[in-house]
């Protein structure tokens, strides 16, 4: 059967757009890399060819350019972009694992936080997404400039705690003023995030304002409830 011959929505470009990369084969992924098959054979049999050629991907990750243009239907542009694609998981694979910082207390956050923030000329509003260890797992400067509770919006920020299935998060933002103490527009924000959490079921933990070598926590300070 050819790929177009297969309906459009068990095709794997649109299955990887609706479910994700991990819900496909082996033999899906390379066929996306080689993205055509020819007159006599479809993308999907080709694919199903190299990986039977080279024992699934426990050796494909080790051929050459040359070897993979052995197969009948290989091409130098696809042995390259199959080369490219495999490259590209070995580089990932060996990336350094970045330190783990872990938030226990809104010095933590200020430790973290301080030397990246208290230069900054306009407010960063930033949030950091934790795990269940309250481990950072994302970090994301959300809006840059004067906050107000119509330029932070609650879906805006939980959006990405969403994404990367936090356990909780923690705002903070800057004072270009060094002084990191609360305006009216600050516990305004703090509020509405804070309640916009007990729906989702994400917890809002803190939100730091930093200053100049200082810092003030919401939840210190009693504007979280």
């Amino acid at each position: 059967m050819m790929v177009k011959d297969v309906p459009m929505s068990e095709r794997p470009r649109e299955r990887l757009l609706r479910e994700g990369a991990e819900h496909l084969s082996n033999q899906e992924l390379v066929a996306l890399l080689l993205g055509s098959g020819s007159r006599e054979e479809s993308v999907i049999q080709l694919a199903g060819r190299v990986l039977h050629q080279f024992d699934g991907l426990k050796l494909l990750k080790e051929t050459t350019a040359a070897e993979l243009m052995e197969i009948r239907g290989i091409g130098e542009a696809k042995a390259v972009q199959l080369k490219a694609a495999l490259e590209l998981g070995r580089r990932i694979k060996q990336y350094p694992v970045e330190e783990t910082h872990v938030i226990r207390s809104p010095q933590d956050v200020a430790d973290y936080m301080m030397e990246d923030m208290r230069h900054l000329k306009q407010e960063h509003f930033v949030a950091l997404y934790l795990n269940t260890k309250n481990a950072v797992l994302h970090k994301k400067t959300l809006f840059i400039g004067s906050l107000n509770s119509s330029l932070v919006h609650p879906r805006e920020v939980y959006k990405e705690a969403l994404r990367y299935s936090s356990a909780s998060f923690i705002c903070l933002h800057n004072h270009p003023s060094g002084n990191p103490e609360p305006s009216r527009e600050d516990i305004d924000v703090t509020r509405r995030l804070h309640e916009a959490g007990k729906t989702l079921g994400v917890d809002m933990l803190d939100h730091v304002i930093i200053g100049d070598r200082q810092f003030c926590s919401m939840k210190e300070k009693g504007y979280m409830g």
